[in-house]
């Protein structure tokens, strides 16, 4: 796992990416990247957008990834749903996960909030069981908030069916 020096790193670099940028993709499809390489034991890494009552795939990192995903529908699905993360330690053990790469055993998921409302999440996959703890937790959902922070998201057309 990480020590706290490479977890200051990686809040470090993503500020230093976002800092000067406001579009939502352009710091989405960074951010993605940041984490995909800066993380071991990591096989995925990327955002989910509300669309109507469905999450549609965003920028990411990894192998190819389940384009639509219904809100309550798997991990990512039952964090959008619930506003709450999700940290999965044996995926092969939550009702109704949805295997969009059978070589991922752990998940963390955190929605991410705006107005009041869900409008996606940030979703990271690994290929190892237990891969994540509170302290990645804590971490992904501090990148979560700067990206939030950073970014413009009226382009997104988020909430449209």
């Amino acid at each position: 796992m990480h020590n706290i020096n490479d977890e200051q790193s990686l809040l470090q670099q993503a500020q230093a990416l976002m800092s000067s940028e406001r579009n939502a993709l352009a710091n989405a499809a960074n951010l993605a990247a940041l984490i995909y390489a800066g993380l071991d034991q990591v096989n995925w890494a990327g955002f989910y957008f509300r669309h109507g009552d469905d999450l549609v795939l965003g920028p990411f990192q990894g192998k190819l990834a389940c384009t639509r995903i219904g809100f309550g529908h798997g991990v990512c699905g039952t964090a959008a749903a619930s506003g709450e993360s999700q940290r999965i330690a044996d995926v092969d053990s939550f009702p109704g996960h949805i295997a969009c790469d059978s070589d991922s055993r752990s998940e963390l998921v955190v929605p991410l909030r705006h107005a009041g409302q869900v409008i996606g999440v940030l979703d990271i996959d690994a290929p190892v069981p237990d891969r994540f703890s509170a302290a990645d937790q804590a971490l992904i959902e501090q990148l979560a908030a700067l990206w939030l922070e950073a970014s413009d998201l009226s382009a997104l057309q988020l909430f449209s069916g």
